[in-house]
């Protein structure tokens, strides 16, 4: 994930809550939250208020991309948007590709994959 970061910029939100545990629901984390537009660091608390910003949403796995990641990463998204943001990259970082399933995720605006180029997402 810090080689996907380090591509990007932005400030990088490590276990982003997007959703805090209550009697009906689980909590929901994104493995990193990138905030465009902040200067390039690694932020020291999980919480920011990301109402009208830009943002890049990871869900990183050391392993083929699968569809456990996809849904992560699909359903990531619409989280983020119902908390305002002004746009949503949504990213399923993965050490290998899958020709199949690629195209199914990618057909859903603002999801995409990405292979890393390196031994695998670094956490």
């Amino acid at each position: 994930m810090l080689w996907f970061w380090e591509q990007t910029g932005g400030l990088l939100i490590e276990e982003f809550q997007l959703v805090k545990s209550s009697k009906n629901q689980g909590a929901r984390r994104l493995d990193g939250l990138i905030v465009l537009g902040e200067p390039a660091s690694r932020a020291a608390s999980s919480q920011f208020n990301v109402k009208g910003r830009d943002v890049v949403a990871i869900q990183a796995k050391a392993r083929t991309l699968e569809m456990s990641i996809m849904g992560q990463c699909l359903f990531s998204r619409d989280l983020l948007l119902a908390l305002g943001v002004r746009s949503v990259r949504s990213v399923a970082l993965c050490v290998e590709d899958d020709v199949v399933l690629r195209p199914l995720l990618e057909r859903y605006q603002g999801c995409e994959v990405v292979v890393a180029k390196v031994q695998g997402p670094r956490s």
